[in-house]
């Protein structure tokens, strides 16, 4: 039970932090770097939460169209509100039976952002997506039709 709600929390973070565009804040990280002295050779801009997914041979459509329910409005409110920049998916073939074939970008304007972040999101997905067991339920679903591989926090950088 408690899997079933982290994999949901974490499949909406990740699904509202996977889709995102490629724009940045440089203006306040930068003049910190130029504040500090840095001789990093880039200059920081926001933070990227990108999620691997795994579908099931010939449900990757399935899998789509339940997220476009569910997960597409829940990002939607998140840049309606600010709390992300952007969002974006990625759909392609896998390499190997292990690979993933989704990939769920979210952009937050910086690491700070991360902060509290179920704290905003948890009152978003309650309006959006229904009650706890309603999620849970909704969760549960999925796992026959894809398997998150993995999700990772990246920074993006511009070089200078």
């Amino acid at each position: 039970m408690m899997n079933t709600k982290i994999l949901t929390i974490v499949a909406l973070c990740l699904g509202l932090a996977g889709l995102c565009s490629a724009q940045t804040s440089p203006t306040s990280t930068t003049t910190m770097t130029t504040t500090r002295g840095s001789n990093a050779p880039y200059t920081e801009g926001g933070v990227w939460v990108l999620t691997m997914i795994k579908t099931k041979a010939g449900l990757s459509d399935d899998y789509l169209k339940s997220i476009s329910q569910t997960v597409k409005p829940v990002y939607e409110e998140e840049k309606k509100q600010k709390i992300i920049l952007d969002y974006k998916i990625l759909n392609g073939d896998a390499t190997t039976p292990q690979d993933f074939s989704i990939l769920i970008m979210v952009q937050y304007p910086n690491m700070a952002a991360l902060d509290s972040l179920r704290d905003k999101m948890d009152p978003i997905i309650e309006k959006v997506m229904g009650p706890e067991d309603q999620r849970r339920a909704t969760a549960v679903k999925r796992l026959d039709i894809r398997e998150i591989l993995g999700t990772k926090t990246m920074r993006e950088i511009t070089l200078k």
